[in-house]
């Protein structure tokens, strides 16, 4: 961690679940930076406190977080895959009951990950008037 670099603390929920969620998390969206710097930054973020992640399979940075969450637990930054908190996402298209398990095991696969902590539809919605 570099000097200008200070862990914050983020205050969690407790879900319904018993589990807790980091009240603040990192989105991992489209138009991001090369995945190589997006490890890194991935990294960064996590070194500083980070413990909430968002990402989707359409947005193509799933393998990236998979990575930096692997890079982390290696270096000692995190002792353990359950202090972070992993959301990803179902595309609208594959909602179908036959189409979603295998969405989710490529997502896994992707992110070399065995469990998501939260999965949710996707849906793209630019063109909807509000």
């Amino acid at each position: 961690m570099t000097m200008s670099m200070k862990q914050m603390l983020v205050p969690n929920v407790n879900l319904n679940s018993g589990h807790e969620m980091p009240l603040i998390g990192m989105g991992t969206a489209p138009a991001l930076p090369q995945h190589d710097e997006l490890v890194s930054t991935l990294i960064d973020a996590i070194e500083i406190g980070y413990r909430h992640f968002d990402t989707a399979a359409v947005y193509g940075s799933e393998e990236a977080l998979g990575q930096a969450v692997a890079e982390t637990l290696q270096r000692g930054l995190i002792k353990s895959r359950e202090q972070v908190f992993i959301t990803s996402k179902l595309w609208c298209t594959e909602t179908h009951r036959d189409l979603v398990l295998p969405a989710l095991k490529r997502t896994l696969g992707r992110m070399k990950m065995d469990y998501l902590d939260l999965y949710i539809t996707n849906t793209y919605a630019s063109d909807i008037e509000v």
